[in-house]
């Protein structure tokens, strides 16, 4: 009782501690950018781009920014108490209605999203879940299909269901927010990939589960495949759970595109509008608010987890989950060849020609013999900046994975003591990280990989420690303590090769968020800069042309998800060695 106790206190202070760190890190965003705040608020206000002293001089009077950082920071804290969260800079409106409005409609998206969500997880594993209760799974999956949905660009998707089911069908509302029809095309649009990459990490755990031995003996004495597999699912549910925290707030602060692309006036794009006009009040209204709704989230899916779990997660009596020894389809061996043949050969083809070659005559050309893949709006060749582009985006997003997989990795074993810092974290938005960021570095895409690794490890750390939390609850780490195991020995051989490959499979999976995210900085300027060509990038400067000229973003996503289904299904092929090798500690 006293530990756990102690535990809890670890974790409340990890969340003040951090939540702190942001606000004031918020708080300083108008000093740190070096700009003057007066003249990006004026700009916000007026347009006026080349203002007189005089007006500088009666906004900074007006807002008190003489005053400096710390001094707002304590004048903003002292309101909460009473329910004022102060003016607006640019609009001069009070903070907390226009928040309350956007936080209604961010909450009510989420909503649609997460059924969405739970939706296409429950059909990826389903196939999974319904062989395995009858004990008839035998041959694995690689998860090229969730590897599939998870690599579709939000933003991009976006834009296709609006025009295709808005404008062309007019089922749905194409903008705008004016009831439940509204909610459709945004939450698909923030759904599919989500639920994509919960249900490839439920699909991935479930084999494991059913390997178990009460699942062979409760089908040996005729229990219904129903139960089992309702048992099963409550187990692997368990340890994919924390995955939720991340998506779920995710999808309230990074929705930004899709915000922008229905005009919905929601909470992630208030927290963008005001830092892009460096508006304090709402900034770090909305930022508090964010880190308050992850906590909340962190503590619901905590609580969802003992309850899955039961006592014996207190009592060290969780059975032990190897990993399930199945046979490899031998689809999997085609699927990565073809992908790797078909990425090669873009990626040559592009490199024998001018990413940078403009042609204002060859504009939004349809693909040809010329130009296989089209031209852009500039009319330079798509499969030239496609092959040109690989390199950087892959290296990059490869990059940034890896670091983030390794943080996590690092922090979720710290187990509570990091809990609350991840629950904070995984609140911040990627495009507020990269403002934060870019005001230290300057804009490059090395300053966006820095600000993606900010926020990047939340997931993994997450995860890692839903994992050992239940793998030191296992029988098998107590009868190993009470041998006189070291940590050191319990760490290579138990904790280690419980958690990586689960972790690593998390990190293939969110390898095409990496590189979209990267690429939604760049598209704000605080990335890649124009004109070298990154997939991402590619992506983001011909969606307006999605409806006029559909190939400009064709071969980019169609790329990115070849490479997200490479990296899946290339791995695959090992992961049942790799696996028996961590837990033999060889």
């Amino acid at each position: 009782m006293a530990y756990a106790q102690k535990a809890r206190w670890r974790t409340s202070a990890g969340r003040v501690v951090a939540g702190s760190t942001l606000l004031a890190a918020v708080a300083l965003l108008p000093w740190l950018s070096g700009t003057d705040p007066a003249l990006t608020v004026l700009r916000a206000r007026s347009a006026d781009q080349d203002p007189t002293p005089e007006q500088l001089a009666a906004v900074r009077e007006q807002l008190g920014l003489n005053e400096g950082p710390l001094t707002h920071l304590a004048h903003w804290l002292g309101g909460l108490p009473r329910g004022d969260a102060g003016t607006s800079w640019v609009s001069g409106e009070p903070v907390f209605p226009e928040l309350m409005n956007a936080l209604a409609v961010s909450v009510t998206l989420v909503l649609g999203a997460l059924v969405v969500t739970l939706a296409v997880a429950v059909l990826v594993s389903a196939r999974t879940l319904y062989l395995g209760s009858r004990q008839l799974l035998w041959k694995g999956r690689a998860g090229t299909g969730a590897a599939l949905l998870a690599a579709l660009p939000k933003f991009l998707l976006a834009s296709l269901l609006a025009t295709v089911f808005g404008v062309w069908l007019g089922w749905f509302p194409s903008s705008g927010w004016e009831g439940p029809a509204s909610m459709v095309l945004p939450a698909l649009a923030l759904g599919v990939p989500s639920g994509a990459v919960i249900g490839g990490l439920l699909d991935q755990s479930l084999p494991a589960t059913f390997g178990e031995p009460w699942v062979r003996t409760w089908h040996a004495c005729g229990f219904s495949p129903g139960r089992i597999a309702r048992h099963a699912l409550r187990g692997a549910l368990a340890g994919v759970l924390p995955q939720f925290l991340p998506s779920v707030v995710g999808l309230v602060g990074g929705a930004v595109a899709v915000e922008k692309i229905f005009n919905i006036p929601g909470l992630g794009r208030l927290a963008l509008d005001a830092a892009l006009a460096q508006d304090l009040p709402p900034l770090q209204t909305a930022t508090l608010t964010l880190a308050l709704l992850g906590v909340a989230v962190g503590l619901l899916v905590q609580a969802l987890r003992r309850a899955l779990l039961g006592p014996a997660l207190r009592d060290g009596g969780l059975a032990a989950a190897h990993p399930a020894t199945l046979r490899r389809g031998r689809s999997t061996t085609w699927v990565a060849g073809f992908c790797a043949v078909a990425l090669l050969t873009l990626v040559v083809a592009g490199l024998l020609r001018d990413p940078l070659y403009v042609d204002p005559a060859a504009r939004l050309l349809p693909p040809s013999v010329a130009h296989p893949l089209g031209t852009d709006a500039l009319g330079r060749d798509m499969l030239a900046r496609l092959g040109h582009g690989a390199l950087r985006t892959a290296g990059v997003a490869l990059a940034v994975t890896a670091v983030s997989t390794l943080i996590g990795l690092l922090l979720g074993m710290a187990g509570q003591v990091s809990a609350g810092l991840t629950e904070v974290m995984s609140t911040l938005p990627a495009v507020l990280a990269g403002l934060l960021t870019t005001a230290v570095t300057g804009p490059s895409v090395w300053g966006a990989a820095c600000a993606v690794c900010l926020v990047g490890w939340t997931p993994y750390a997450a995860q890692t420690a839903a994992i050992l939390e239940q793998e030191r609850a296992t029988g098998h780490i107590l009868a190993s303590i009470s041998f006189g195991a070291r940590p050191t020995h319990l760490l290579r051989h138990h904790l280690l090769p419980a958690a990586l490959p689960a972790v690593l499979r998390n990190a293939l999976l969110r390898l095409p968020t990496t590189v979209l995210v990267l690429a939604s900085l760049g598209f704000l300027g605080l990335g890649e800069q124009p004109p070298t060509p990154e997939w991402g990038r590619l992506l983001s400067e011909n969606q307006p042309y999605l409806e006029l000229a559909p190939w400009t973003t064709l071969g980019p996503a169609c790329a990115l998800v070849l490479l997200s289904v490479l990296a899946v299904s290339g791995t695959a092929s090992r992961r049942s060695s790799t696996e028996r090798h961590l837990c033999t500690g060889r």
